[in-house]
């Protein structure tokens, strides 16, 4: 039987990790490279042109589906694609209609920056994307022009969003501000976003990788964005959709809409985590601070049984809880940057 057509079994019991975590959210990075330049994940500075791998070094579009099915046979159910930025990766609808077929796989997402999803948007729909979430740092032309390194139009990204809403593809947006930086973009964006349906999330910086140059300083908590926000437009509080969701969410009282916050630095959720990530070449990173991956190619070459059961014992060995002991962290520890593996 072809093996693109056989069903996964079913892992005889959920795996779980040394702190009792299950394995349900695969972060699948399809290509290492990105239109941008911002300043968190990928500094033109600190990180050239020609960085990172080459076509030959990125996993094919039959390992990735063999990869996934592997997740799928040990928990998984939530997939995302990211990068880099995933629109970059040729092809990318025909992989979304081969991964979406996948049994198990009841939630097919993609992150990206916005810039190229207008040509996309109807494509990766029909190919069976569910919803798409789009980072946006800024609504004000010239300093989003500069968050992106001078690579990217605020215009492109508006029209990405508005091509995704119009096939129907739900849109979240990622907002990531930085103390002294983007500020003044928190009620623009909230007002701009109210009453769309697209929901908004507002995300503290994080000491993701080592070449962001972060400091502490330049977070903004959650509650601060909270209650500047609540101060004019009333908020409240709404409760989980599900175990382990990293966004608190918040409704408008008004009716129109929510707000979302995710809060890594201020207040830690590691204990809830379930989200695995593998990068375009096929390393596993059980965390997003990880300092190292475990290489998946060798047991991937083996097929998709020897695979899941890698994964599986990879998955019980997992320990990590980076956020909870960022304190007691050595500063000089080496972390995975974020454009490896998408955030």
């Amino acid at each position: 039987m072809n093996a693109r057509l056989r069903p996964p079994a079913e892992a005889a019991t959920p795996v779980r990790d040394r702190l009792q975590r299950p394995l349900r959210d695969l972060r699948l990075s399809v290509i290492d490279a990105c239109n941008f330049r911002c300043g968190y994940c990928m500094p033109a500075d600190r990180v050239a042109d020609d960085h990172g791998l080459d076509a030959a070094q990125r996993l094919d579009f039959d390992q990735i589906e063999t990869l996934v099915r592997a997740f799928a046979r040990q928990g998984v159910s939530k997939l995302r694609l990211t990068g880099g930025e995933p629109l970059l990766r040729r092809g990318l609808p025909a992989l979304v209609a081969r991964l979406a077929a996948i049994d198990g796989i009841d939630d097919l997402a993609m992150t990206t920056n916005g810039s190229l999803l207008a040509r996309h948007a109807a494509a990766l729909r029909d190919a069976g994307l569910h919803r798409v979430t789009i980072s946006l740092d800024a609504l004000d032309p010239a300093l989003f022009a500069r968050l992106s390194g001078e690579r990217g139009r605020i215009e492109d990204v508006l029209a990405g969003i508005e091509a995704a809403t119009a096939v129907g593809l739900p849109v979240k947006l990622n907002c990531v501000i930085q103390r002294g930086l983007n500020e003044d973009q928190v009620l623009p964006l909230v007002e701009h976003f109210r009453g769309s349906g697209q929901v908004l999330r507002f995300i503290e910086y994080m000491d993701v990788g080592s070449c962001n140059g972060w400091r502490a300083g330049e977070v903004v908590p959650s509650s601060e964005l909270r209650a500047r926000i609540d101060a004019r437009w009333p908020l409240r509080a709404l409760e989980p959709q599900y175990a382990g969701e990293v966004a608190r969410r918040h409704a408008f009282v008004d009716g129109a809409g929510e707000v979302g916050f995710v809060s890594s630095i201020s207040e830690p959720f590691c204990g809830d985590c379930h989200r695995a990530r593998v990068s375009a070449d096929g390393q596993l990173y059980t965390c997003l601070f990880a300092e190292a991956g475990r290489d998946l190619k060798p047991a991937l070459a083996q097929g998709e049984d020897v695979l899941s059961d890698a994964v599986a014992r990879l998955w019980a060995a997992r320990e990590d809880r980076y956020s909870e002991l960022r304190g007691q962290s050595r500063a000089d520890r080496k972390r995975v940057e974020m454009f490896l593996v998408g955030g």
